[in-house]
């Protein structure tokens, strides 16, 4: 329907506008054959005022013929074209009908009537027995002949004009009628197309965006009526679909979750009951650490006054009785890593930072630790230095060196030597343990701080090289490891290890 009328009012403007041209083609031509006709009264005038001044000049015959010949040729040319323009507006105006044909038929008489009066006039002034005032009279009898047929010929031309221009404005004004009622009709037509079927349309299209919605809203009971066997109903029937594929996929996930939830909550409980049953262990573990403490702190005790009362009886008891000494400090030493060690792994650093002298810590791990680099065929190297002040637990710091040199043993044992060496830079005080072994993979380095990992090095009494940065830089301290180890410090052609610690320089 919208076609049919774009094509009617596209047929409507075409023909519309082919009259309107076709008049106004008309008119114009109406008013080039008025233009004509001035243009010949002109050159009429023109010829009445010289052959008035050749009969003045008392020229007769041939001598008046040639004086007026130029004239003349002028008039015959637009009499010419005026007849050509006639003939062609027969033609032009034959779809106006016979009145508009009979009427040039008549202009093309009235033209033909004044060239004939034209030729006549010019013969009798060519004729040699006319005397002055024969010519006057011809020359007066031609002006008053011509001039009415001119003025006829120019007045049926007007009226022409005139006519045509009218009907060009009665097309336009029937033109307009027609583009106001075929507008009244499209805006008729748009509303019966919108009303009867684009509304609708969209009704069903307002119904499935709220469809969707609501499914958005995981509420999938949609009941869109699927009526229609069209794009809109197969939209309507696969959303049914899809809401009822996502209601059963919901009852499905919620029957998973509740199940989940269901395992979640008996693994919690077994947790629970798991994590109680490991802090009743570690509070026995505590306890037997802290009794076994206490056990053998009381002989040691003993032990070690004895020590003392011995090496005050003579010279010949002092060497026997200073070892015993020694070993009970030793063991008592032991005891309290063992205490310390149980307190960290509760959580409990205990940290006792004052003044201590890096080198006496190292005589300490060398004199801990020589015996068991002897008995696996290691040389242990301990390179003097000078008093190396720094702040730092001694205890702690003593252990985590022993815990890296007994590593070393386990892990660097075919490199058949470990070096001890106090680090003294500006600003910086430290201890590196050095060692000759198979060196840490570099995929191993990155992560062999964190905590629960366990690589290819870690420390003695269970204390991996996470608790170990733990204690130093709890101290302020830094714990880095190389490997491998640059070939102007290494000991030895393996690839080597070397672990530093160090603490800023200051004083207490």
């Amino acid at each position: 329907m919208l076609t049919a009328g774009t094509i009617l009012t596209v047929a409507t403007l075409y023909f519309g506008m082919t009259a309107v041209g076709d008049r106004l083609e008309m008119a114009l031509n109406a008013e080039t054959r008025i233009s004509r006709y001035s243009n010949l009264s002109t050159q009429v005038s023109t010829f009445l005022v010289v052959s008035t001044e050749a009969i003045q000049a008392e020229l007769t015959g041939p001598d008046l013929g040639d004086r007026i010949a130029p004239v003349v040729r002028d008039i015959a040319q637009t009499f010419g074209l005026l007849r050509a323009d006639l003939e062609k507006a027969v033609i032009q105006v034959e779809a106006l009908g016979l009145d508009a044909q009979s009427r040039f038929g008549t202009q093309s008489l009235g033209l033909a009537r004044m060239q004939a009066l034209l030729e006549s006039t010019i013969v009798g002034l060519s004729g040699r027995d006319a005397d002055k005032d024969q010519l006057r009279a011809r020359i007066n009898g031609f002006a008053s002949s011509f001039d009415p047929l001119l003025n006829q010929a120019v007045n049926a031309e007007l009226l022409f004009r005139n006519d045509i221009l009218a009907g060009v404005e009665r097309l336009r004004h029937r033109l307009s009628l027609v583009a106001v009622l075929i507008g009244a009709l499209s805006v008729c037509i748009a509303l019966a197309f919108y009303f009867g079927l684009v509304r609708p349309q969209f009704l069903r299209l307002d119904r499935l965006r709220d469809a969707a919605r609501q499914i958005g809203h995981e509420n999938y009971a949609v009941a869109l009526p699927e009526t229609r066997d069209d794009e809109i109903g197969h939209l309507y029937a696969e959303t049914n679909r899809m809401a009822q594929a996502l209601s059963q996929r919901e009852a499905t996930v919620r029957a998973d979750r509740d199940a989940l939830n269901e395992t979640i909550l008996q693994r919690t409980a077994e947790l629970r009951a798991a994590n109680a049953e490991l802090a009743r262990t570690d509070e026995n573990r505590r306890r037997f650490f802290a009794d076994i403490g206490h056990e053998l702190r009381t002989p040691l005790t003993v032990i070690l006054m004895e020590a003392q009362i011995g090496v005050k009886q003579g010279p010949e008891a002092d060497p026997a009785f200073t070892r015993i000494g020694e070993r009970a400090e030793r063991l008592n030493r032991r005891i309290d890593d063992l205490l310390r060690v149980a307190r960290s792994e509760s959580g409990e650093l205990a940290l006792d930072v004052q003044q201590v002298d890096l080198s006496v810590i190292l005589t300490q791990v060398q004199e801990e630790v020589g015996a068991e680099c002897d008995s696996a065929g290691m040389m242990l190297e301990l390179v003097p230095g000078p008093a190396l002040p720094a702040m730092a637990d001694a205890n702690w710091l003593r252990q985590v060196t022993v815990g890296l040199v007994r590593n070393a043993i386990r892990h660097a044992r075919e490199g058949g030597a470990i070096r001890l060496e106090p680090i003294a830079e500006p600003g910086v005080v430290g201890i590196t343990v050095l060692d000759n072994g198979p060196g840490v993979p570099e995929a191993e380095q990155d992560h062999l701080f964190d905590r629960f990992v366990r690589g290819a090095s870690s420390v003695g009494f269970g204390i991996g090289l996470a608790l170990a940065r733990w204690v130093v830089e709890a101290q302020e301290g830094q714990i880095a490891l190389q490997s491998p180890v640059a070939r102007a410090e290494a000991i030895g052609a393996a690839t080597g290890t070397k672990v530093s610690i160090r603490f800023p320089r200051r004083e207490a």
